[in-house]
């Protein structure tokens, strides 16, 4: 094997940063030196500089915006220089293979690790492929989806449908350990609101005007995003965070219901946790809509139920709420019956057999 060097890239939100936090701890394990390439402000920077042995590089990178603004006139120039940037840094630390998640700061990493000749092995979440993938496929090796439905939107020749990769540590979880941390009883169900990493002040907005009806039935963990704690609103049984890491697992473990966006990578974790879910998937308006057809994908295999942002309401919240309590075991059984694939230990395989090639 080439020497034991192994680069990861991926961010703007945690979804494109918690596949590779997920493979990270095997490469740390099996004694690889160990870079994540990133940008200058991202939530990837947070997450990553956390964790011991990893080098951080931050690059310059543009937003690759869908709308016309004065900032698309610089992004060029912007991911010409992380370009030039991130093949510096190849050539100095040598990685003898990339691994991406996606995300605008991807980009100028492929297409600098074409130019270096470094192999790199892209995973899509999505049920397609978003646009930072899109433009860095034609430069990657091999391209992993998480959805089966994916594969007829990449590639075939390199293509390969792996299943979601979740983190191990997610089913080591207890409990009472978070319903301490929360500091809630158990005497009423938990129901876990997230609304992505940046947050939704919608969502937030709505759940707080809603507590009175919510509290009458559950008890709230509320992760509403930087910034976004609201000190007024303080009741028993309602507890809001900005942002929950290492005591996530535990978290998870206490919770008995979710409200969520549909990112793919939390859904799939919920799933994998068997926890009944009500998706908000972010609207066109917002997104590319790739939200709204993973909600669409799990609805239509009972995994969930979804409530679409432009018909969110304090009427509408508490009724789908209580709607997903009422059908939740129906929902549990169903997600009984999802196999959870070996997704992780198949990325390790493929990552190996093309860093061999």
């Amino acid at each position: 094997m080439k020497n034991k060097r192994i680069l990861f890239t991926g961010g703007g939100t945690a979804g494109h940063v918690i596949v590779n936090l997920a493979l990270i701890p095997y490469y740390q394990e099996k004694g690889y030196e160990i870079d994540y390439i990133g940008s200058h402000d991202g939530i990837e920077r947070n997450l990553i500089t956390q964790l011991d042995g990893v080098t951080y590089h931050p690059i310059s990178t543009g937003k690759l915006r869908r709308y016309i603004s004065k900032e698309n006139i610089k992004d060029p120039f912007k991911v010409l220089k992380g370009v030039a940037q991130a093949a510096r840094i190849m050539k100095k630390r040598k990685p003898s293979i990339i691994f991406s998640k996606g995300g605008f700061v991807s980009v100028p990493v492929v297409l600098a690790a074409k130019l270096r000749r470094i192999p790199v092995v892209i995973h899509e979440s999505d049920y397609t492929p978003g646009l930072a993938n899109k433009i860095a496929i034609p430069f990657a090796r091999k391209v992993l989806a998480t959805f089966p439905e994916t594969m007829e939107y990449l590639p075939k020749e390199k293509a390969e449908y792996v299943g979601a990769v979740i983190r191990d540590e997610l089913f080591e979880g207890k409990k009472e350990a978070g319903l301490a941390f929360a500091g809630l009883s158990s005497d009423k169900p938990v129901l876990l609101i997230m609304g992505g990493s940046g947050g939704s002040q919608k969502i937030n907005e709505t759940i707080r005007n809603s507590l009175d009806h919510l509290l009458e039935t559950f008890h709230i963990i509320h992760i509403c995003g930087k910034d976004k704690v609201d000190p007024a609103y303080k009741r028993n049984g309602y507890v809001q965070f900005e942002y929950v890491n290492e005591e996530l697992k535990d978290v998870f473990a206490a919770t008995d219901y979710v409200l969520s966006r549909a990112g793919s990578n939390a859904i799939f974790e919920f799933l994998a946790l068997r926890i009944p879910m009500l998706l908000i998937p972010l609207s066109k308006e917002a997104s590319r809509g790739d939200q709204i057809i993973n909600a669409q994908s799990f609805v239509k295999k009972r995994y969930a139920r979804v409530l679409e942002e432009e018909k969110l309401t304090n009427e509408t919240l508490v009724h789908e709420l209580n709607q997903l309590k009422e059908y939740s075991a129906i929902m549990t059984d169903t997600m009984k019956a999802h196999k959870s694939e070996k997704a992780r230990d198949r990325v390790i395989e493929i990552i190996g057999e093309v860093q061999r090639k």
